[in-house]
This record gives structure tokens, C-alpha cells and sequence, in this order.
């Protein structure tokens, strides 16, 4: 079970769409303590320790370990410390397992033709909660889409639907899938000022550089025009629009759990 301050500050940081560490004890070298916690938050708070008390060295050390961890994109590890245990006046090992603390992972889907609907509804099957956008409110109906994972925004406004719908960028990743050049580009306009983990523009080369080249005109950062997919998704050789949102999201699950994308197979023809 966790101490009241932990879960209550885990609570709070998922609400906040914000990210933290949580270290256990797994095993000491005498056997005390194991099973205490430590969570420290994006912002370095930490709260409970693997010390008792208000902790010391060693809460400190693993301060270190878990910005570490965060910036990876693991969702967990054991770690293996060496540990001073006074009650057998010798240093012995101690294990730790680190665990991401993060919301549920999420895709914004900018655009519900038949890619968009293809793409929503496997993200959900592969565990994202997907938020579809259109400005086109028979596009984003229920009727369309039963699945109640899929959170359906008529948008009055690009921009403003987008923006809200990616939020502080945590978890999020951000497909843009819409039906023409201006609607892509007033997507993507919005959605390079914020901090999405994954930012894809659909599109041939042709089209997509087309819209690049406008914002960098309009005084976009380059380094954030560098980061967008573009075009979007893994070469599968995608023709139909079920295939395109395979791509797309193989492209994003890839990039979630370190994946290269390549043929599991390709060694032994080497």
C-alpha cells in the first residue's frame, strides 16, 4: 500500500497531465525497508523516502537516477545500488525499481475523413485515448463512432480546438490527417508552439515541404519545423486508408518504446 502524501500527490499529477518517478525498495541488504517508496515529480519534489524520515543520501542520489529515468522513454527499470547497512556494519546491494508515473497515452487526430476514422479507432484498440477533430460536425458524430475512447470535438476553430485538446503535451502525440493545405497548415501552426512527444503531418513530400516552407516564412522555429513527421508514418508501402493509420501508428509506437522500425528478421539474412 502507499502512503497518503504519495497516492494523493500521484493523483494530483496525473490530473495535472504531468509525469514522476516512483522508486520502491525491492531488496536490502538486511531485509528493512524493503517496500518503501519515493516519488519525486517533473519539478524535483519529492515525496515519502527509501530512508525513513525526511530521508538522506541515498533519496538523494536517486534524485539523480530518476531525471535520468525520465528523460528515457522507459517505463520502468530495476536498478541495482550498493547500500550501507549499519546493522551489519558492511555495504551490501540494494535494488530499486523505477516506474514511469504518467496519464494514460493520448493521440489528437486533426481531421476525420477515412484516414482520420481509421486512425482513431486503432489507437484506441492499441490503448491510446484518441480526441478526433474536424470542423465538420457530421464528420465527429456519435453515430460515426461508438467507441466511447474516442472523444469526438466539432472544432469552431482549428487552432483552439487543437490547442486544448493537446494541453501541456504530455503523452500526447498529434496526427494531422485533415482534408487541404490551409487546414493542415492552421493545425500545424498551433500545434508547433506546444510540447507534443510526436508531431505528424500527412501528405506527399510535395505537399507536406508546401506547408513547411509557409510557416518557416511565417517565422516558425526551424528546429520545431525539424521535429515534425513529414511525411508521416513508417514506409509499409500504405495504399488504403486502414493501412495509412497502421503506418502512422506504428510510427508512433515505435517512437514510444524506443523501436527502430525495421524487420525483426533482417539479421539472418545478413
Amino acid at each position: 500500500m502507499q502512503p497518503p502524501q504519495i497516492s494523493a500527490a500521484i493523483s494530483r499529477i496525473l490530473q495535472e497531465g504531468s509525469i514522476a518517478v516512483l522508486v520502491t525498495l525491492v531488496e536490502a541488504p538486511t531485509g528493512i525497508g524493503t517496500g518503501l517508496k519515493l516519488l519525486l515529480d517533473a519539478s524535483g519534489a519529492r515525496f515519502g523516502s527509501l530512508e525513513g524520515g525526511d530521508g538522506g543520501a541515498l533519496d538523494g542520489a536517486i534524485a539523480v537516477q530518476a531525471v535520468r529515468f525520465l528523460a528515457s522513454r522507459e517505463e520502468t527499470r530495476l536498478f541495482q545500488v550498493r547500500e550501507f547497512a549499519p546493522e551489519l556494519n558492511e555495504w551490501g546491494e540494494a535494488k530499486l525499481l523505477f516506474e514511469r508515473i504518467q496519464p494514460e497515452p493520448r493521440l489528437v487526430i486533426c481531421g476525420a475523413g477515412h484516414v482520420g476514422a481509421s486512425l482513431a479507432s486503432l489507437a484506441s484498440l492499441t490503448g491510446y485515448r484518441a480526441t478526433l477533430i474536424d470542423d465538420r460536425a457530421e464528420f465527429v458524430s456519435r453515430e460515426r463512432f461508438t467507441d466511447d475512447r474516442i472523444e469526438l470535438v466539432a472544432a469552431r476553430n482549428w487552432g483552439e480546438a487543437v490547442r486544448s485538446a493537446v494541453g501541456n503535451g504530455n503523452g500526447v502525440c498529434v496526427a494531422i490527417v485533415t482534408r487541404g493545405h490551409s487546414e493542415d497548415e492552421e493545425c500545424l501552426r498551433t500545434v508547433i508552439t506546444l510540447n507534443a512527444d510526436y508531431v505528424g503531418l500527412i501528405g506527399s513530400k510535395r505537399r507536406t515541404n508546401i506547408v513547411l516552407e509557409r510557416l518557416r516564412e511565417a517565422g516558425a522555429e526551424e528546429e520545431k519545423l525539424k521535429q515534425v513527421h513529414a511525411p508521416v508514418g513508417l514506409d509499409i508501402g500504405a495504399v488504403t486508408p486502414e493501412e495509412v493509420a497502421l503506418a502512422i501508428m506504428a510510427e508512433i509506437v515505435a517512437l514510444r518504446r524506443g523501436g527502430q522500425g525495421g524487420s525483426l528478421s533482417e539479421w539472418r539474412r545478413k
